[in-house]
């Protein structure tokens, strides 16, 4: 739970940078807060800021958005057997499917605290990430630019810390996590947004398929095959 809530208030912060550009995009204050109280992801959030900033119209960046945010079901399916399993509580526990909440859910060694470290983190980022939204959008005016101040790196800084020593457990991690980013980076340039993310994600397919199945011998512990005794099967 500590490092979930770590992690919310680390993330929650950089709302402000998203209320201070959706202000300066065209949207009102209004409009800024809703979207973080309803879309609640915050990378589909800068890519609809960023479409209606351009002029590319609210149909182009919804694209973009959903496309971005698509991903968020993949993790879904992840942790469809962590979450409650009907009502009012699964619809609520889905909205809260995003990066961080499933990074922590999924670095928890048992069920029991991987639900907890999901509320932990869901709520925290929620509250923050909406409060600092209507501080940046109050304060669009007066903040300036918030990627002069660095607080648009707050959220993957952060994030890259939870992550860092699941990289660091093996060779296979840190060949997933480098395929990962070589093929975002490639991709970026000549892709709409959101897609180089989930082709990044097909290394993380990759990494699966190369772990050996959860239970399975190593090679070296496989026992050696018996030398066939002379004369058996003979007639």
């Amino acid at each position: 739970m500590r490092d979930g809530v770590a992690l919310g208030l680390a993330v929650g912060i950089s709302g402000i940078a998203f209320g201070a550009a959706a202000v300066g995009s065209g949207m009102s204050v209004a409009q800024a807060c809703v979207l973080s109280l309803l879309a609640f992801t915050g990378a589909s959030q800068f890519a609809l800021a960023g479409a209606v900033a351009t002029g590319g119209g609210l149909i182009g960046g919804a694209a973009s958005a959903i496309l971005l945010g698509s991903r968020n079901a993949l993790y879904g399916l992840r942790l469809a057997d962590l979450l409650p399993r009907r009502g009012a509580r699964r619809l609520i526990a889905a909205h809260g499917v995003i990066d961080e909440t499933t990074a922590v859910t999924l670095a928890q060694p048992d069920a029991a605290s991987a639900r907890r470290g999901f509320l932990a983190t869901f709520a925290t980022i929620y509250v923050t990430w909406n409060l600092t939204t209507l501080l940046g959008a109050l304060g669009a005016g007066r903040l300036g630019s918030p990627q002069s101040l660095g607080i648009d790196v707050i959220g993957p800084a952060a994030f890259l810390a939870l992550i860092w020593p699941r990289l660091r457990a093996g060779r296979t991690e840190r060949a997933v996590g480098l395929a990962g980013a070589l093929i975002a980076l490639a991709a970026t340039p000549v892709l709409p947004p959101g897609v180089p993310v989930i082709l990044a994600a097909t290394a993380a397919l990759a990494g699966a398929l190369a772990m050996p199945a959860p239970g399975a011998p190593a090679a070296a512990d496989r026992p050696a095959a018996e030398p066939p005794v002379a004369g058996a099967g003979a007639p």
